[in-house]
């Protein structure tokens, strides 16, 4: 009787301990970073907003956020500056990639970094560089396809 009672506490412990050892593990695959081009940056430190054109190189309709499992991605981004001392031409103002590190449970805000350094006219492209001009704490869940 003895013998059956410790080999059924034996497997109701090791039953115990491998659902307490799935329990504690944390879902990873579900964790998720933002990537934002929403957020007004600050004119007067010559930020201005972007628009999203593609992502790891294929086009996308610009929207407020990406929601995307950690890893590194590029943003294809076109800058909207809207300053009167930017000069150069319709044709300078290409768009420009940033590869972003995304990790999980933050957001980064894109946006367009004005040079001010020079007088760019013409068809000058260096104008401007694209940036995360914020980066910050945010939860954040993947949803679960239905």
């Amino acid at each position: 009787m003895s013998r059956l009672c410790s080999r059924g506490t034996l497997v109701l412990l090791a039953s115990l301990a491998l659902l307490s050892g799935c329990a504690s593990q944390p879902d990873n695959s579900l964790q998720c970073g933002i990537v934002s081009g929403y957020l007004e940056p600050d004119s007067s430190q010559d930020l201005y907003r972007v628009v999203v054109t593609h992502l790891n190189g294929k086009p996308v309709i610009s929207k407020p956020n990406y929601q995307l499992s950690p890893g590194v991605y590029e943003f294809t981004l076109a800058e909207l500056i809207s300053s009167p001392s930017l000069k150069v031409k319709l044709a300078a103002r290409t768009p420009k990639v940033l590869s972003v590190t995304v990790e999980a449970e933050q957001r980064y805000h894109l946006g367009a970094k004005f040079n001010t350094d020079k007088r760019y006219r013409g068809n000058d492209t260096g104008f401007w560089q694209p940036e995360v001009w914020l980066q910050e704490s945010h939860e954040c869940e993947l949803s679960l396809p239905e």
